[in-house]
């Protein structure tokens, strides 16, 4: 952990005290520094040549409450005792990224994790979808991870159950980076189901978070870290959300900080895919159905370009030119001649005739009384 500073103490007391990413807080510490805003809330005095509104300064009051309760030497001894550390902005962990949320960002963060925050931010996209999950999106998302972890890629995402819970553990199964932002301490096991996977990123990875240790998770926090997610990644992979889905929150941040937002098509019929549909309506999100769409959306332009997707190669795709076109010139049901044949592919009768034998012998095509006719097993689109 880094030396021990008034500032640092003082933004872990912040973090315990004001809601995260609060405009009129982040305000007042870039106006007096962080220990200039903590003197301004045990007081309950807004700096005068500061602006504030009636109900920024009335939030003073509520600050100086839990102040009273607040013991950052505790938190800070505590995060150190299961290896964790706090990151303040401009130290070197500390991803840039972040300031991209102005007057939202973070005061500081509680890390727990070997992996370097801010390095592994560099090349990281955000997966995220509805906790009620389809076994189709809790696929998709950890083959989605996976590769992405192949490609060294990190994921982040918020280390909820259904399709976040899929994306990390799709990472670390590939032996790749992860990064969970929680609404909850870093030493809360939230949700409890996760507590193994939580405890294999924190041996392996990183977890996140705006709190310090201790915190218990509520609503409004889930939908705040959201922002934290969509500035921490290049862009946002909504693989299934609702109607009215998390995951659609972070889609909208992302938005709004110019990243990119992508977003899986599911079945029409599907309740966890009708907010992925909305995304893909408006303008500017990007449809991804492989990982090589992912990369090309967020990677390096002109670099990452996704390769065209895979055709199944048939059997008669191997036949050489000649051959194939006599093949094709066969009608899907039905017998024919050589002449007709010939005259249909627009070659020699001689040149016909020496490849009706070669074909048959490959299975393609069947003698008839009156001529040949195309084998049952050729009988597929040409």
């Amino acid at each position: 952990m880094s030396p021990m500073t008034p500032e640092r103490t003082a933004r872990a007391t912040l973090t315990a005290v004001a809601e995260p990413g609060d405009a009129f807080l982040n305000r007042l510490i870039g106006h007096c520094g962080p220990e200039g805003a903590l003197d301004a809330i045990r007081s309950e005095t807004v700096p005068p040549d500061l602006p504030a509104a009636p109900k920024e300064v009335q939030r003073l009051e509520h600050w100086r409450i839990r102040l009273a309760a607040a013991e950052p030497d505790r938190d800070l001894t505590v995060c150190a005792q299961f290896g964790g550390r706090l990151v303040c902005p401009g130290e070197p962990e500390w991803p840039t990224t972040l300031d991209d949320l102005g007057g939202e960002r973070p005061y500081a963060l509680w890390l727990r994790g070997p992996e370097d925050l801010r390095h592994a931010c560099l090349r990281s996209v955000a997966m995220v979808g509805s906790r009620a999950a389809s076994p189709y999106g809790r696929r998709m998302a950890s083959d989605f991870a996976s590769e992405l972890a192949d490609d060294g890629w990190t994921v982040v995402s918020g280390g909820a159950l259904g399709i976040d819970a899929a994306a990390h553990r799709g990472s670390l199964a590939a032996d790749g980076r992860t990064v969970a932002v929680l609404a909850n301490g870093v030493d809360v096991p939230y949700p409890a189901s996760n507590e193994g996977m939580f405890a294999e990123m924190a041996r392996r990875s990183l977890l996140v978070s705006e709190s310090p240790p201790g915190t218990h998770p509520h609503r409004l926090r889930f939908l705040v870290r959201n922002r934290v997610i969509a500035a921490l990644s290049r862009g946002s992979v909504i693989v299934e959300a609702e109607a009215r889905s998390g995951a659609l929150n972070t889609a909208a941040w992302a938005r709004r900080l110019g990243r990119v937002v992508m977003a899986m098509p599911g079945p029409v019929t599907s309740r966890s895919s009708v907010g992925c549909h909305q995304l893909l309506r408006q303008e500017g999100t990007v449809l991804v159905s492989r990982t090589e769409e992912i990369v090309e959306a967020v990677g390096r332009l002109g670099a990452d370009l996704a390769p065209p997707p895979r055709t199944p190669v048939l059997p008669r795709d191997r036949l050489e030119p000649v051959t194939r076109a006599v093949l094709e010139a066969f009608p899907a049901r039905g017998i024919t001649g050589p002449a007709a044949l010939a005259a249909k592919a627009g070659m020699d009768l001689t040149a016909v005739n020496a490849k009706l034998g070669l074909l048959a012998a490959s299975g393609f095509i069947e003698r008839a009384p009156s001529g040949w006719r195309l084998a049952r097993s050729a009988k597929s689109p040409h």
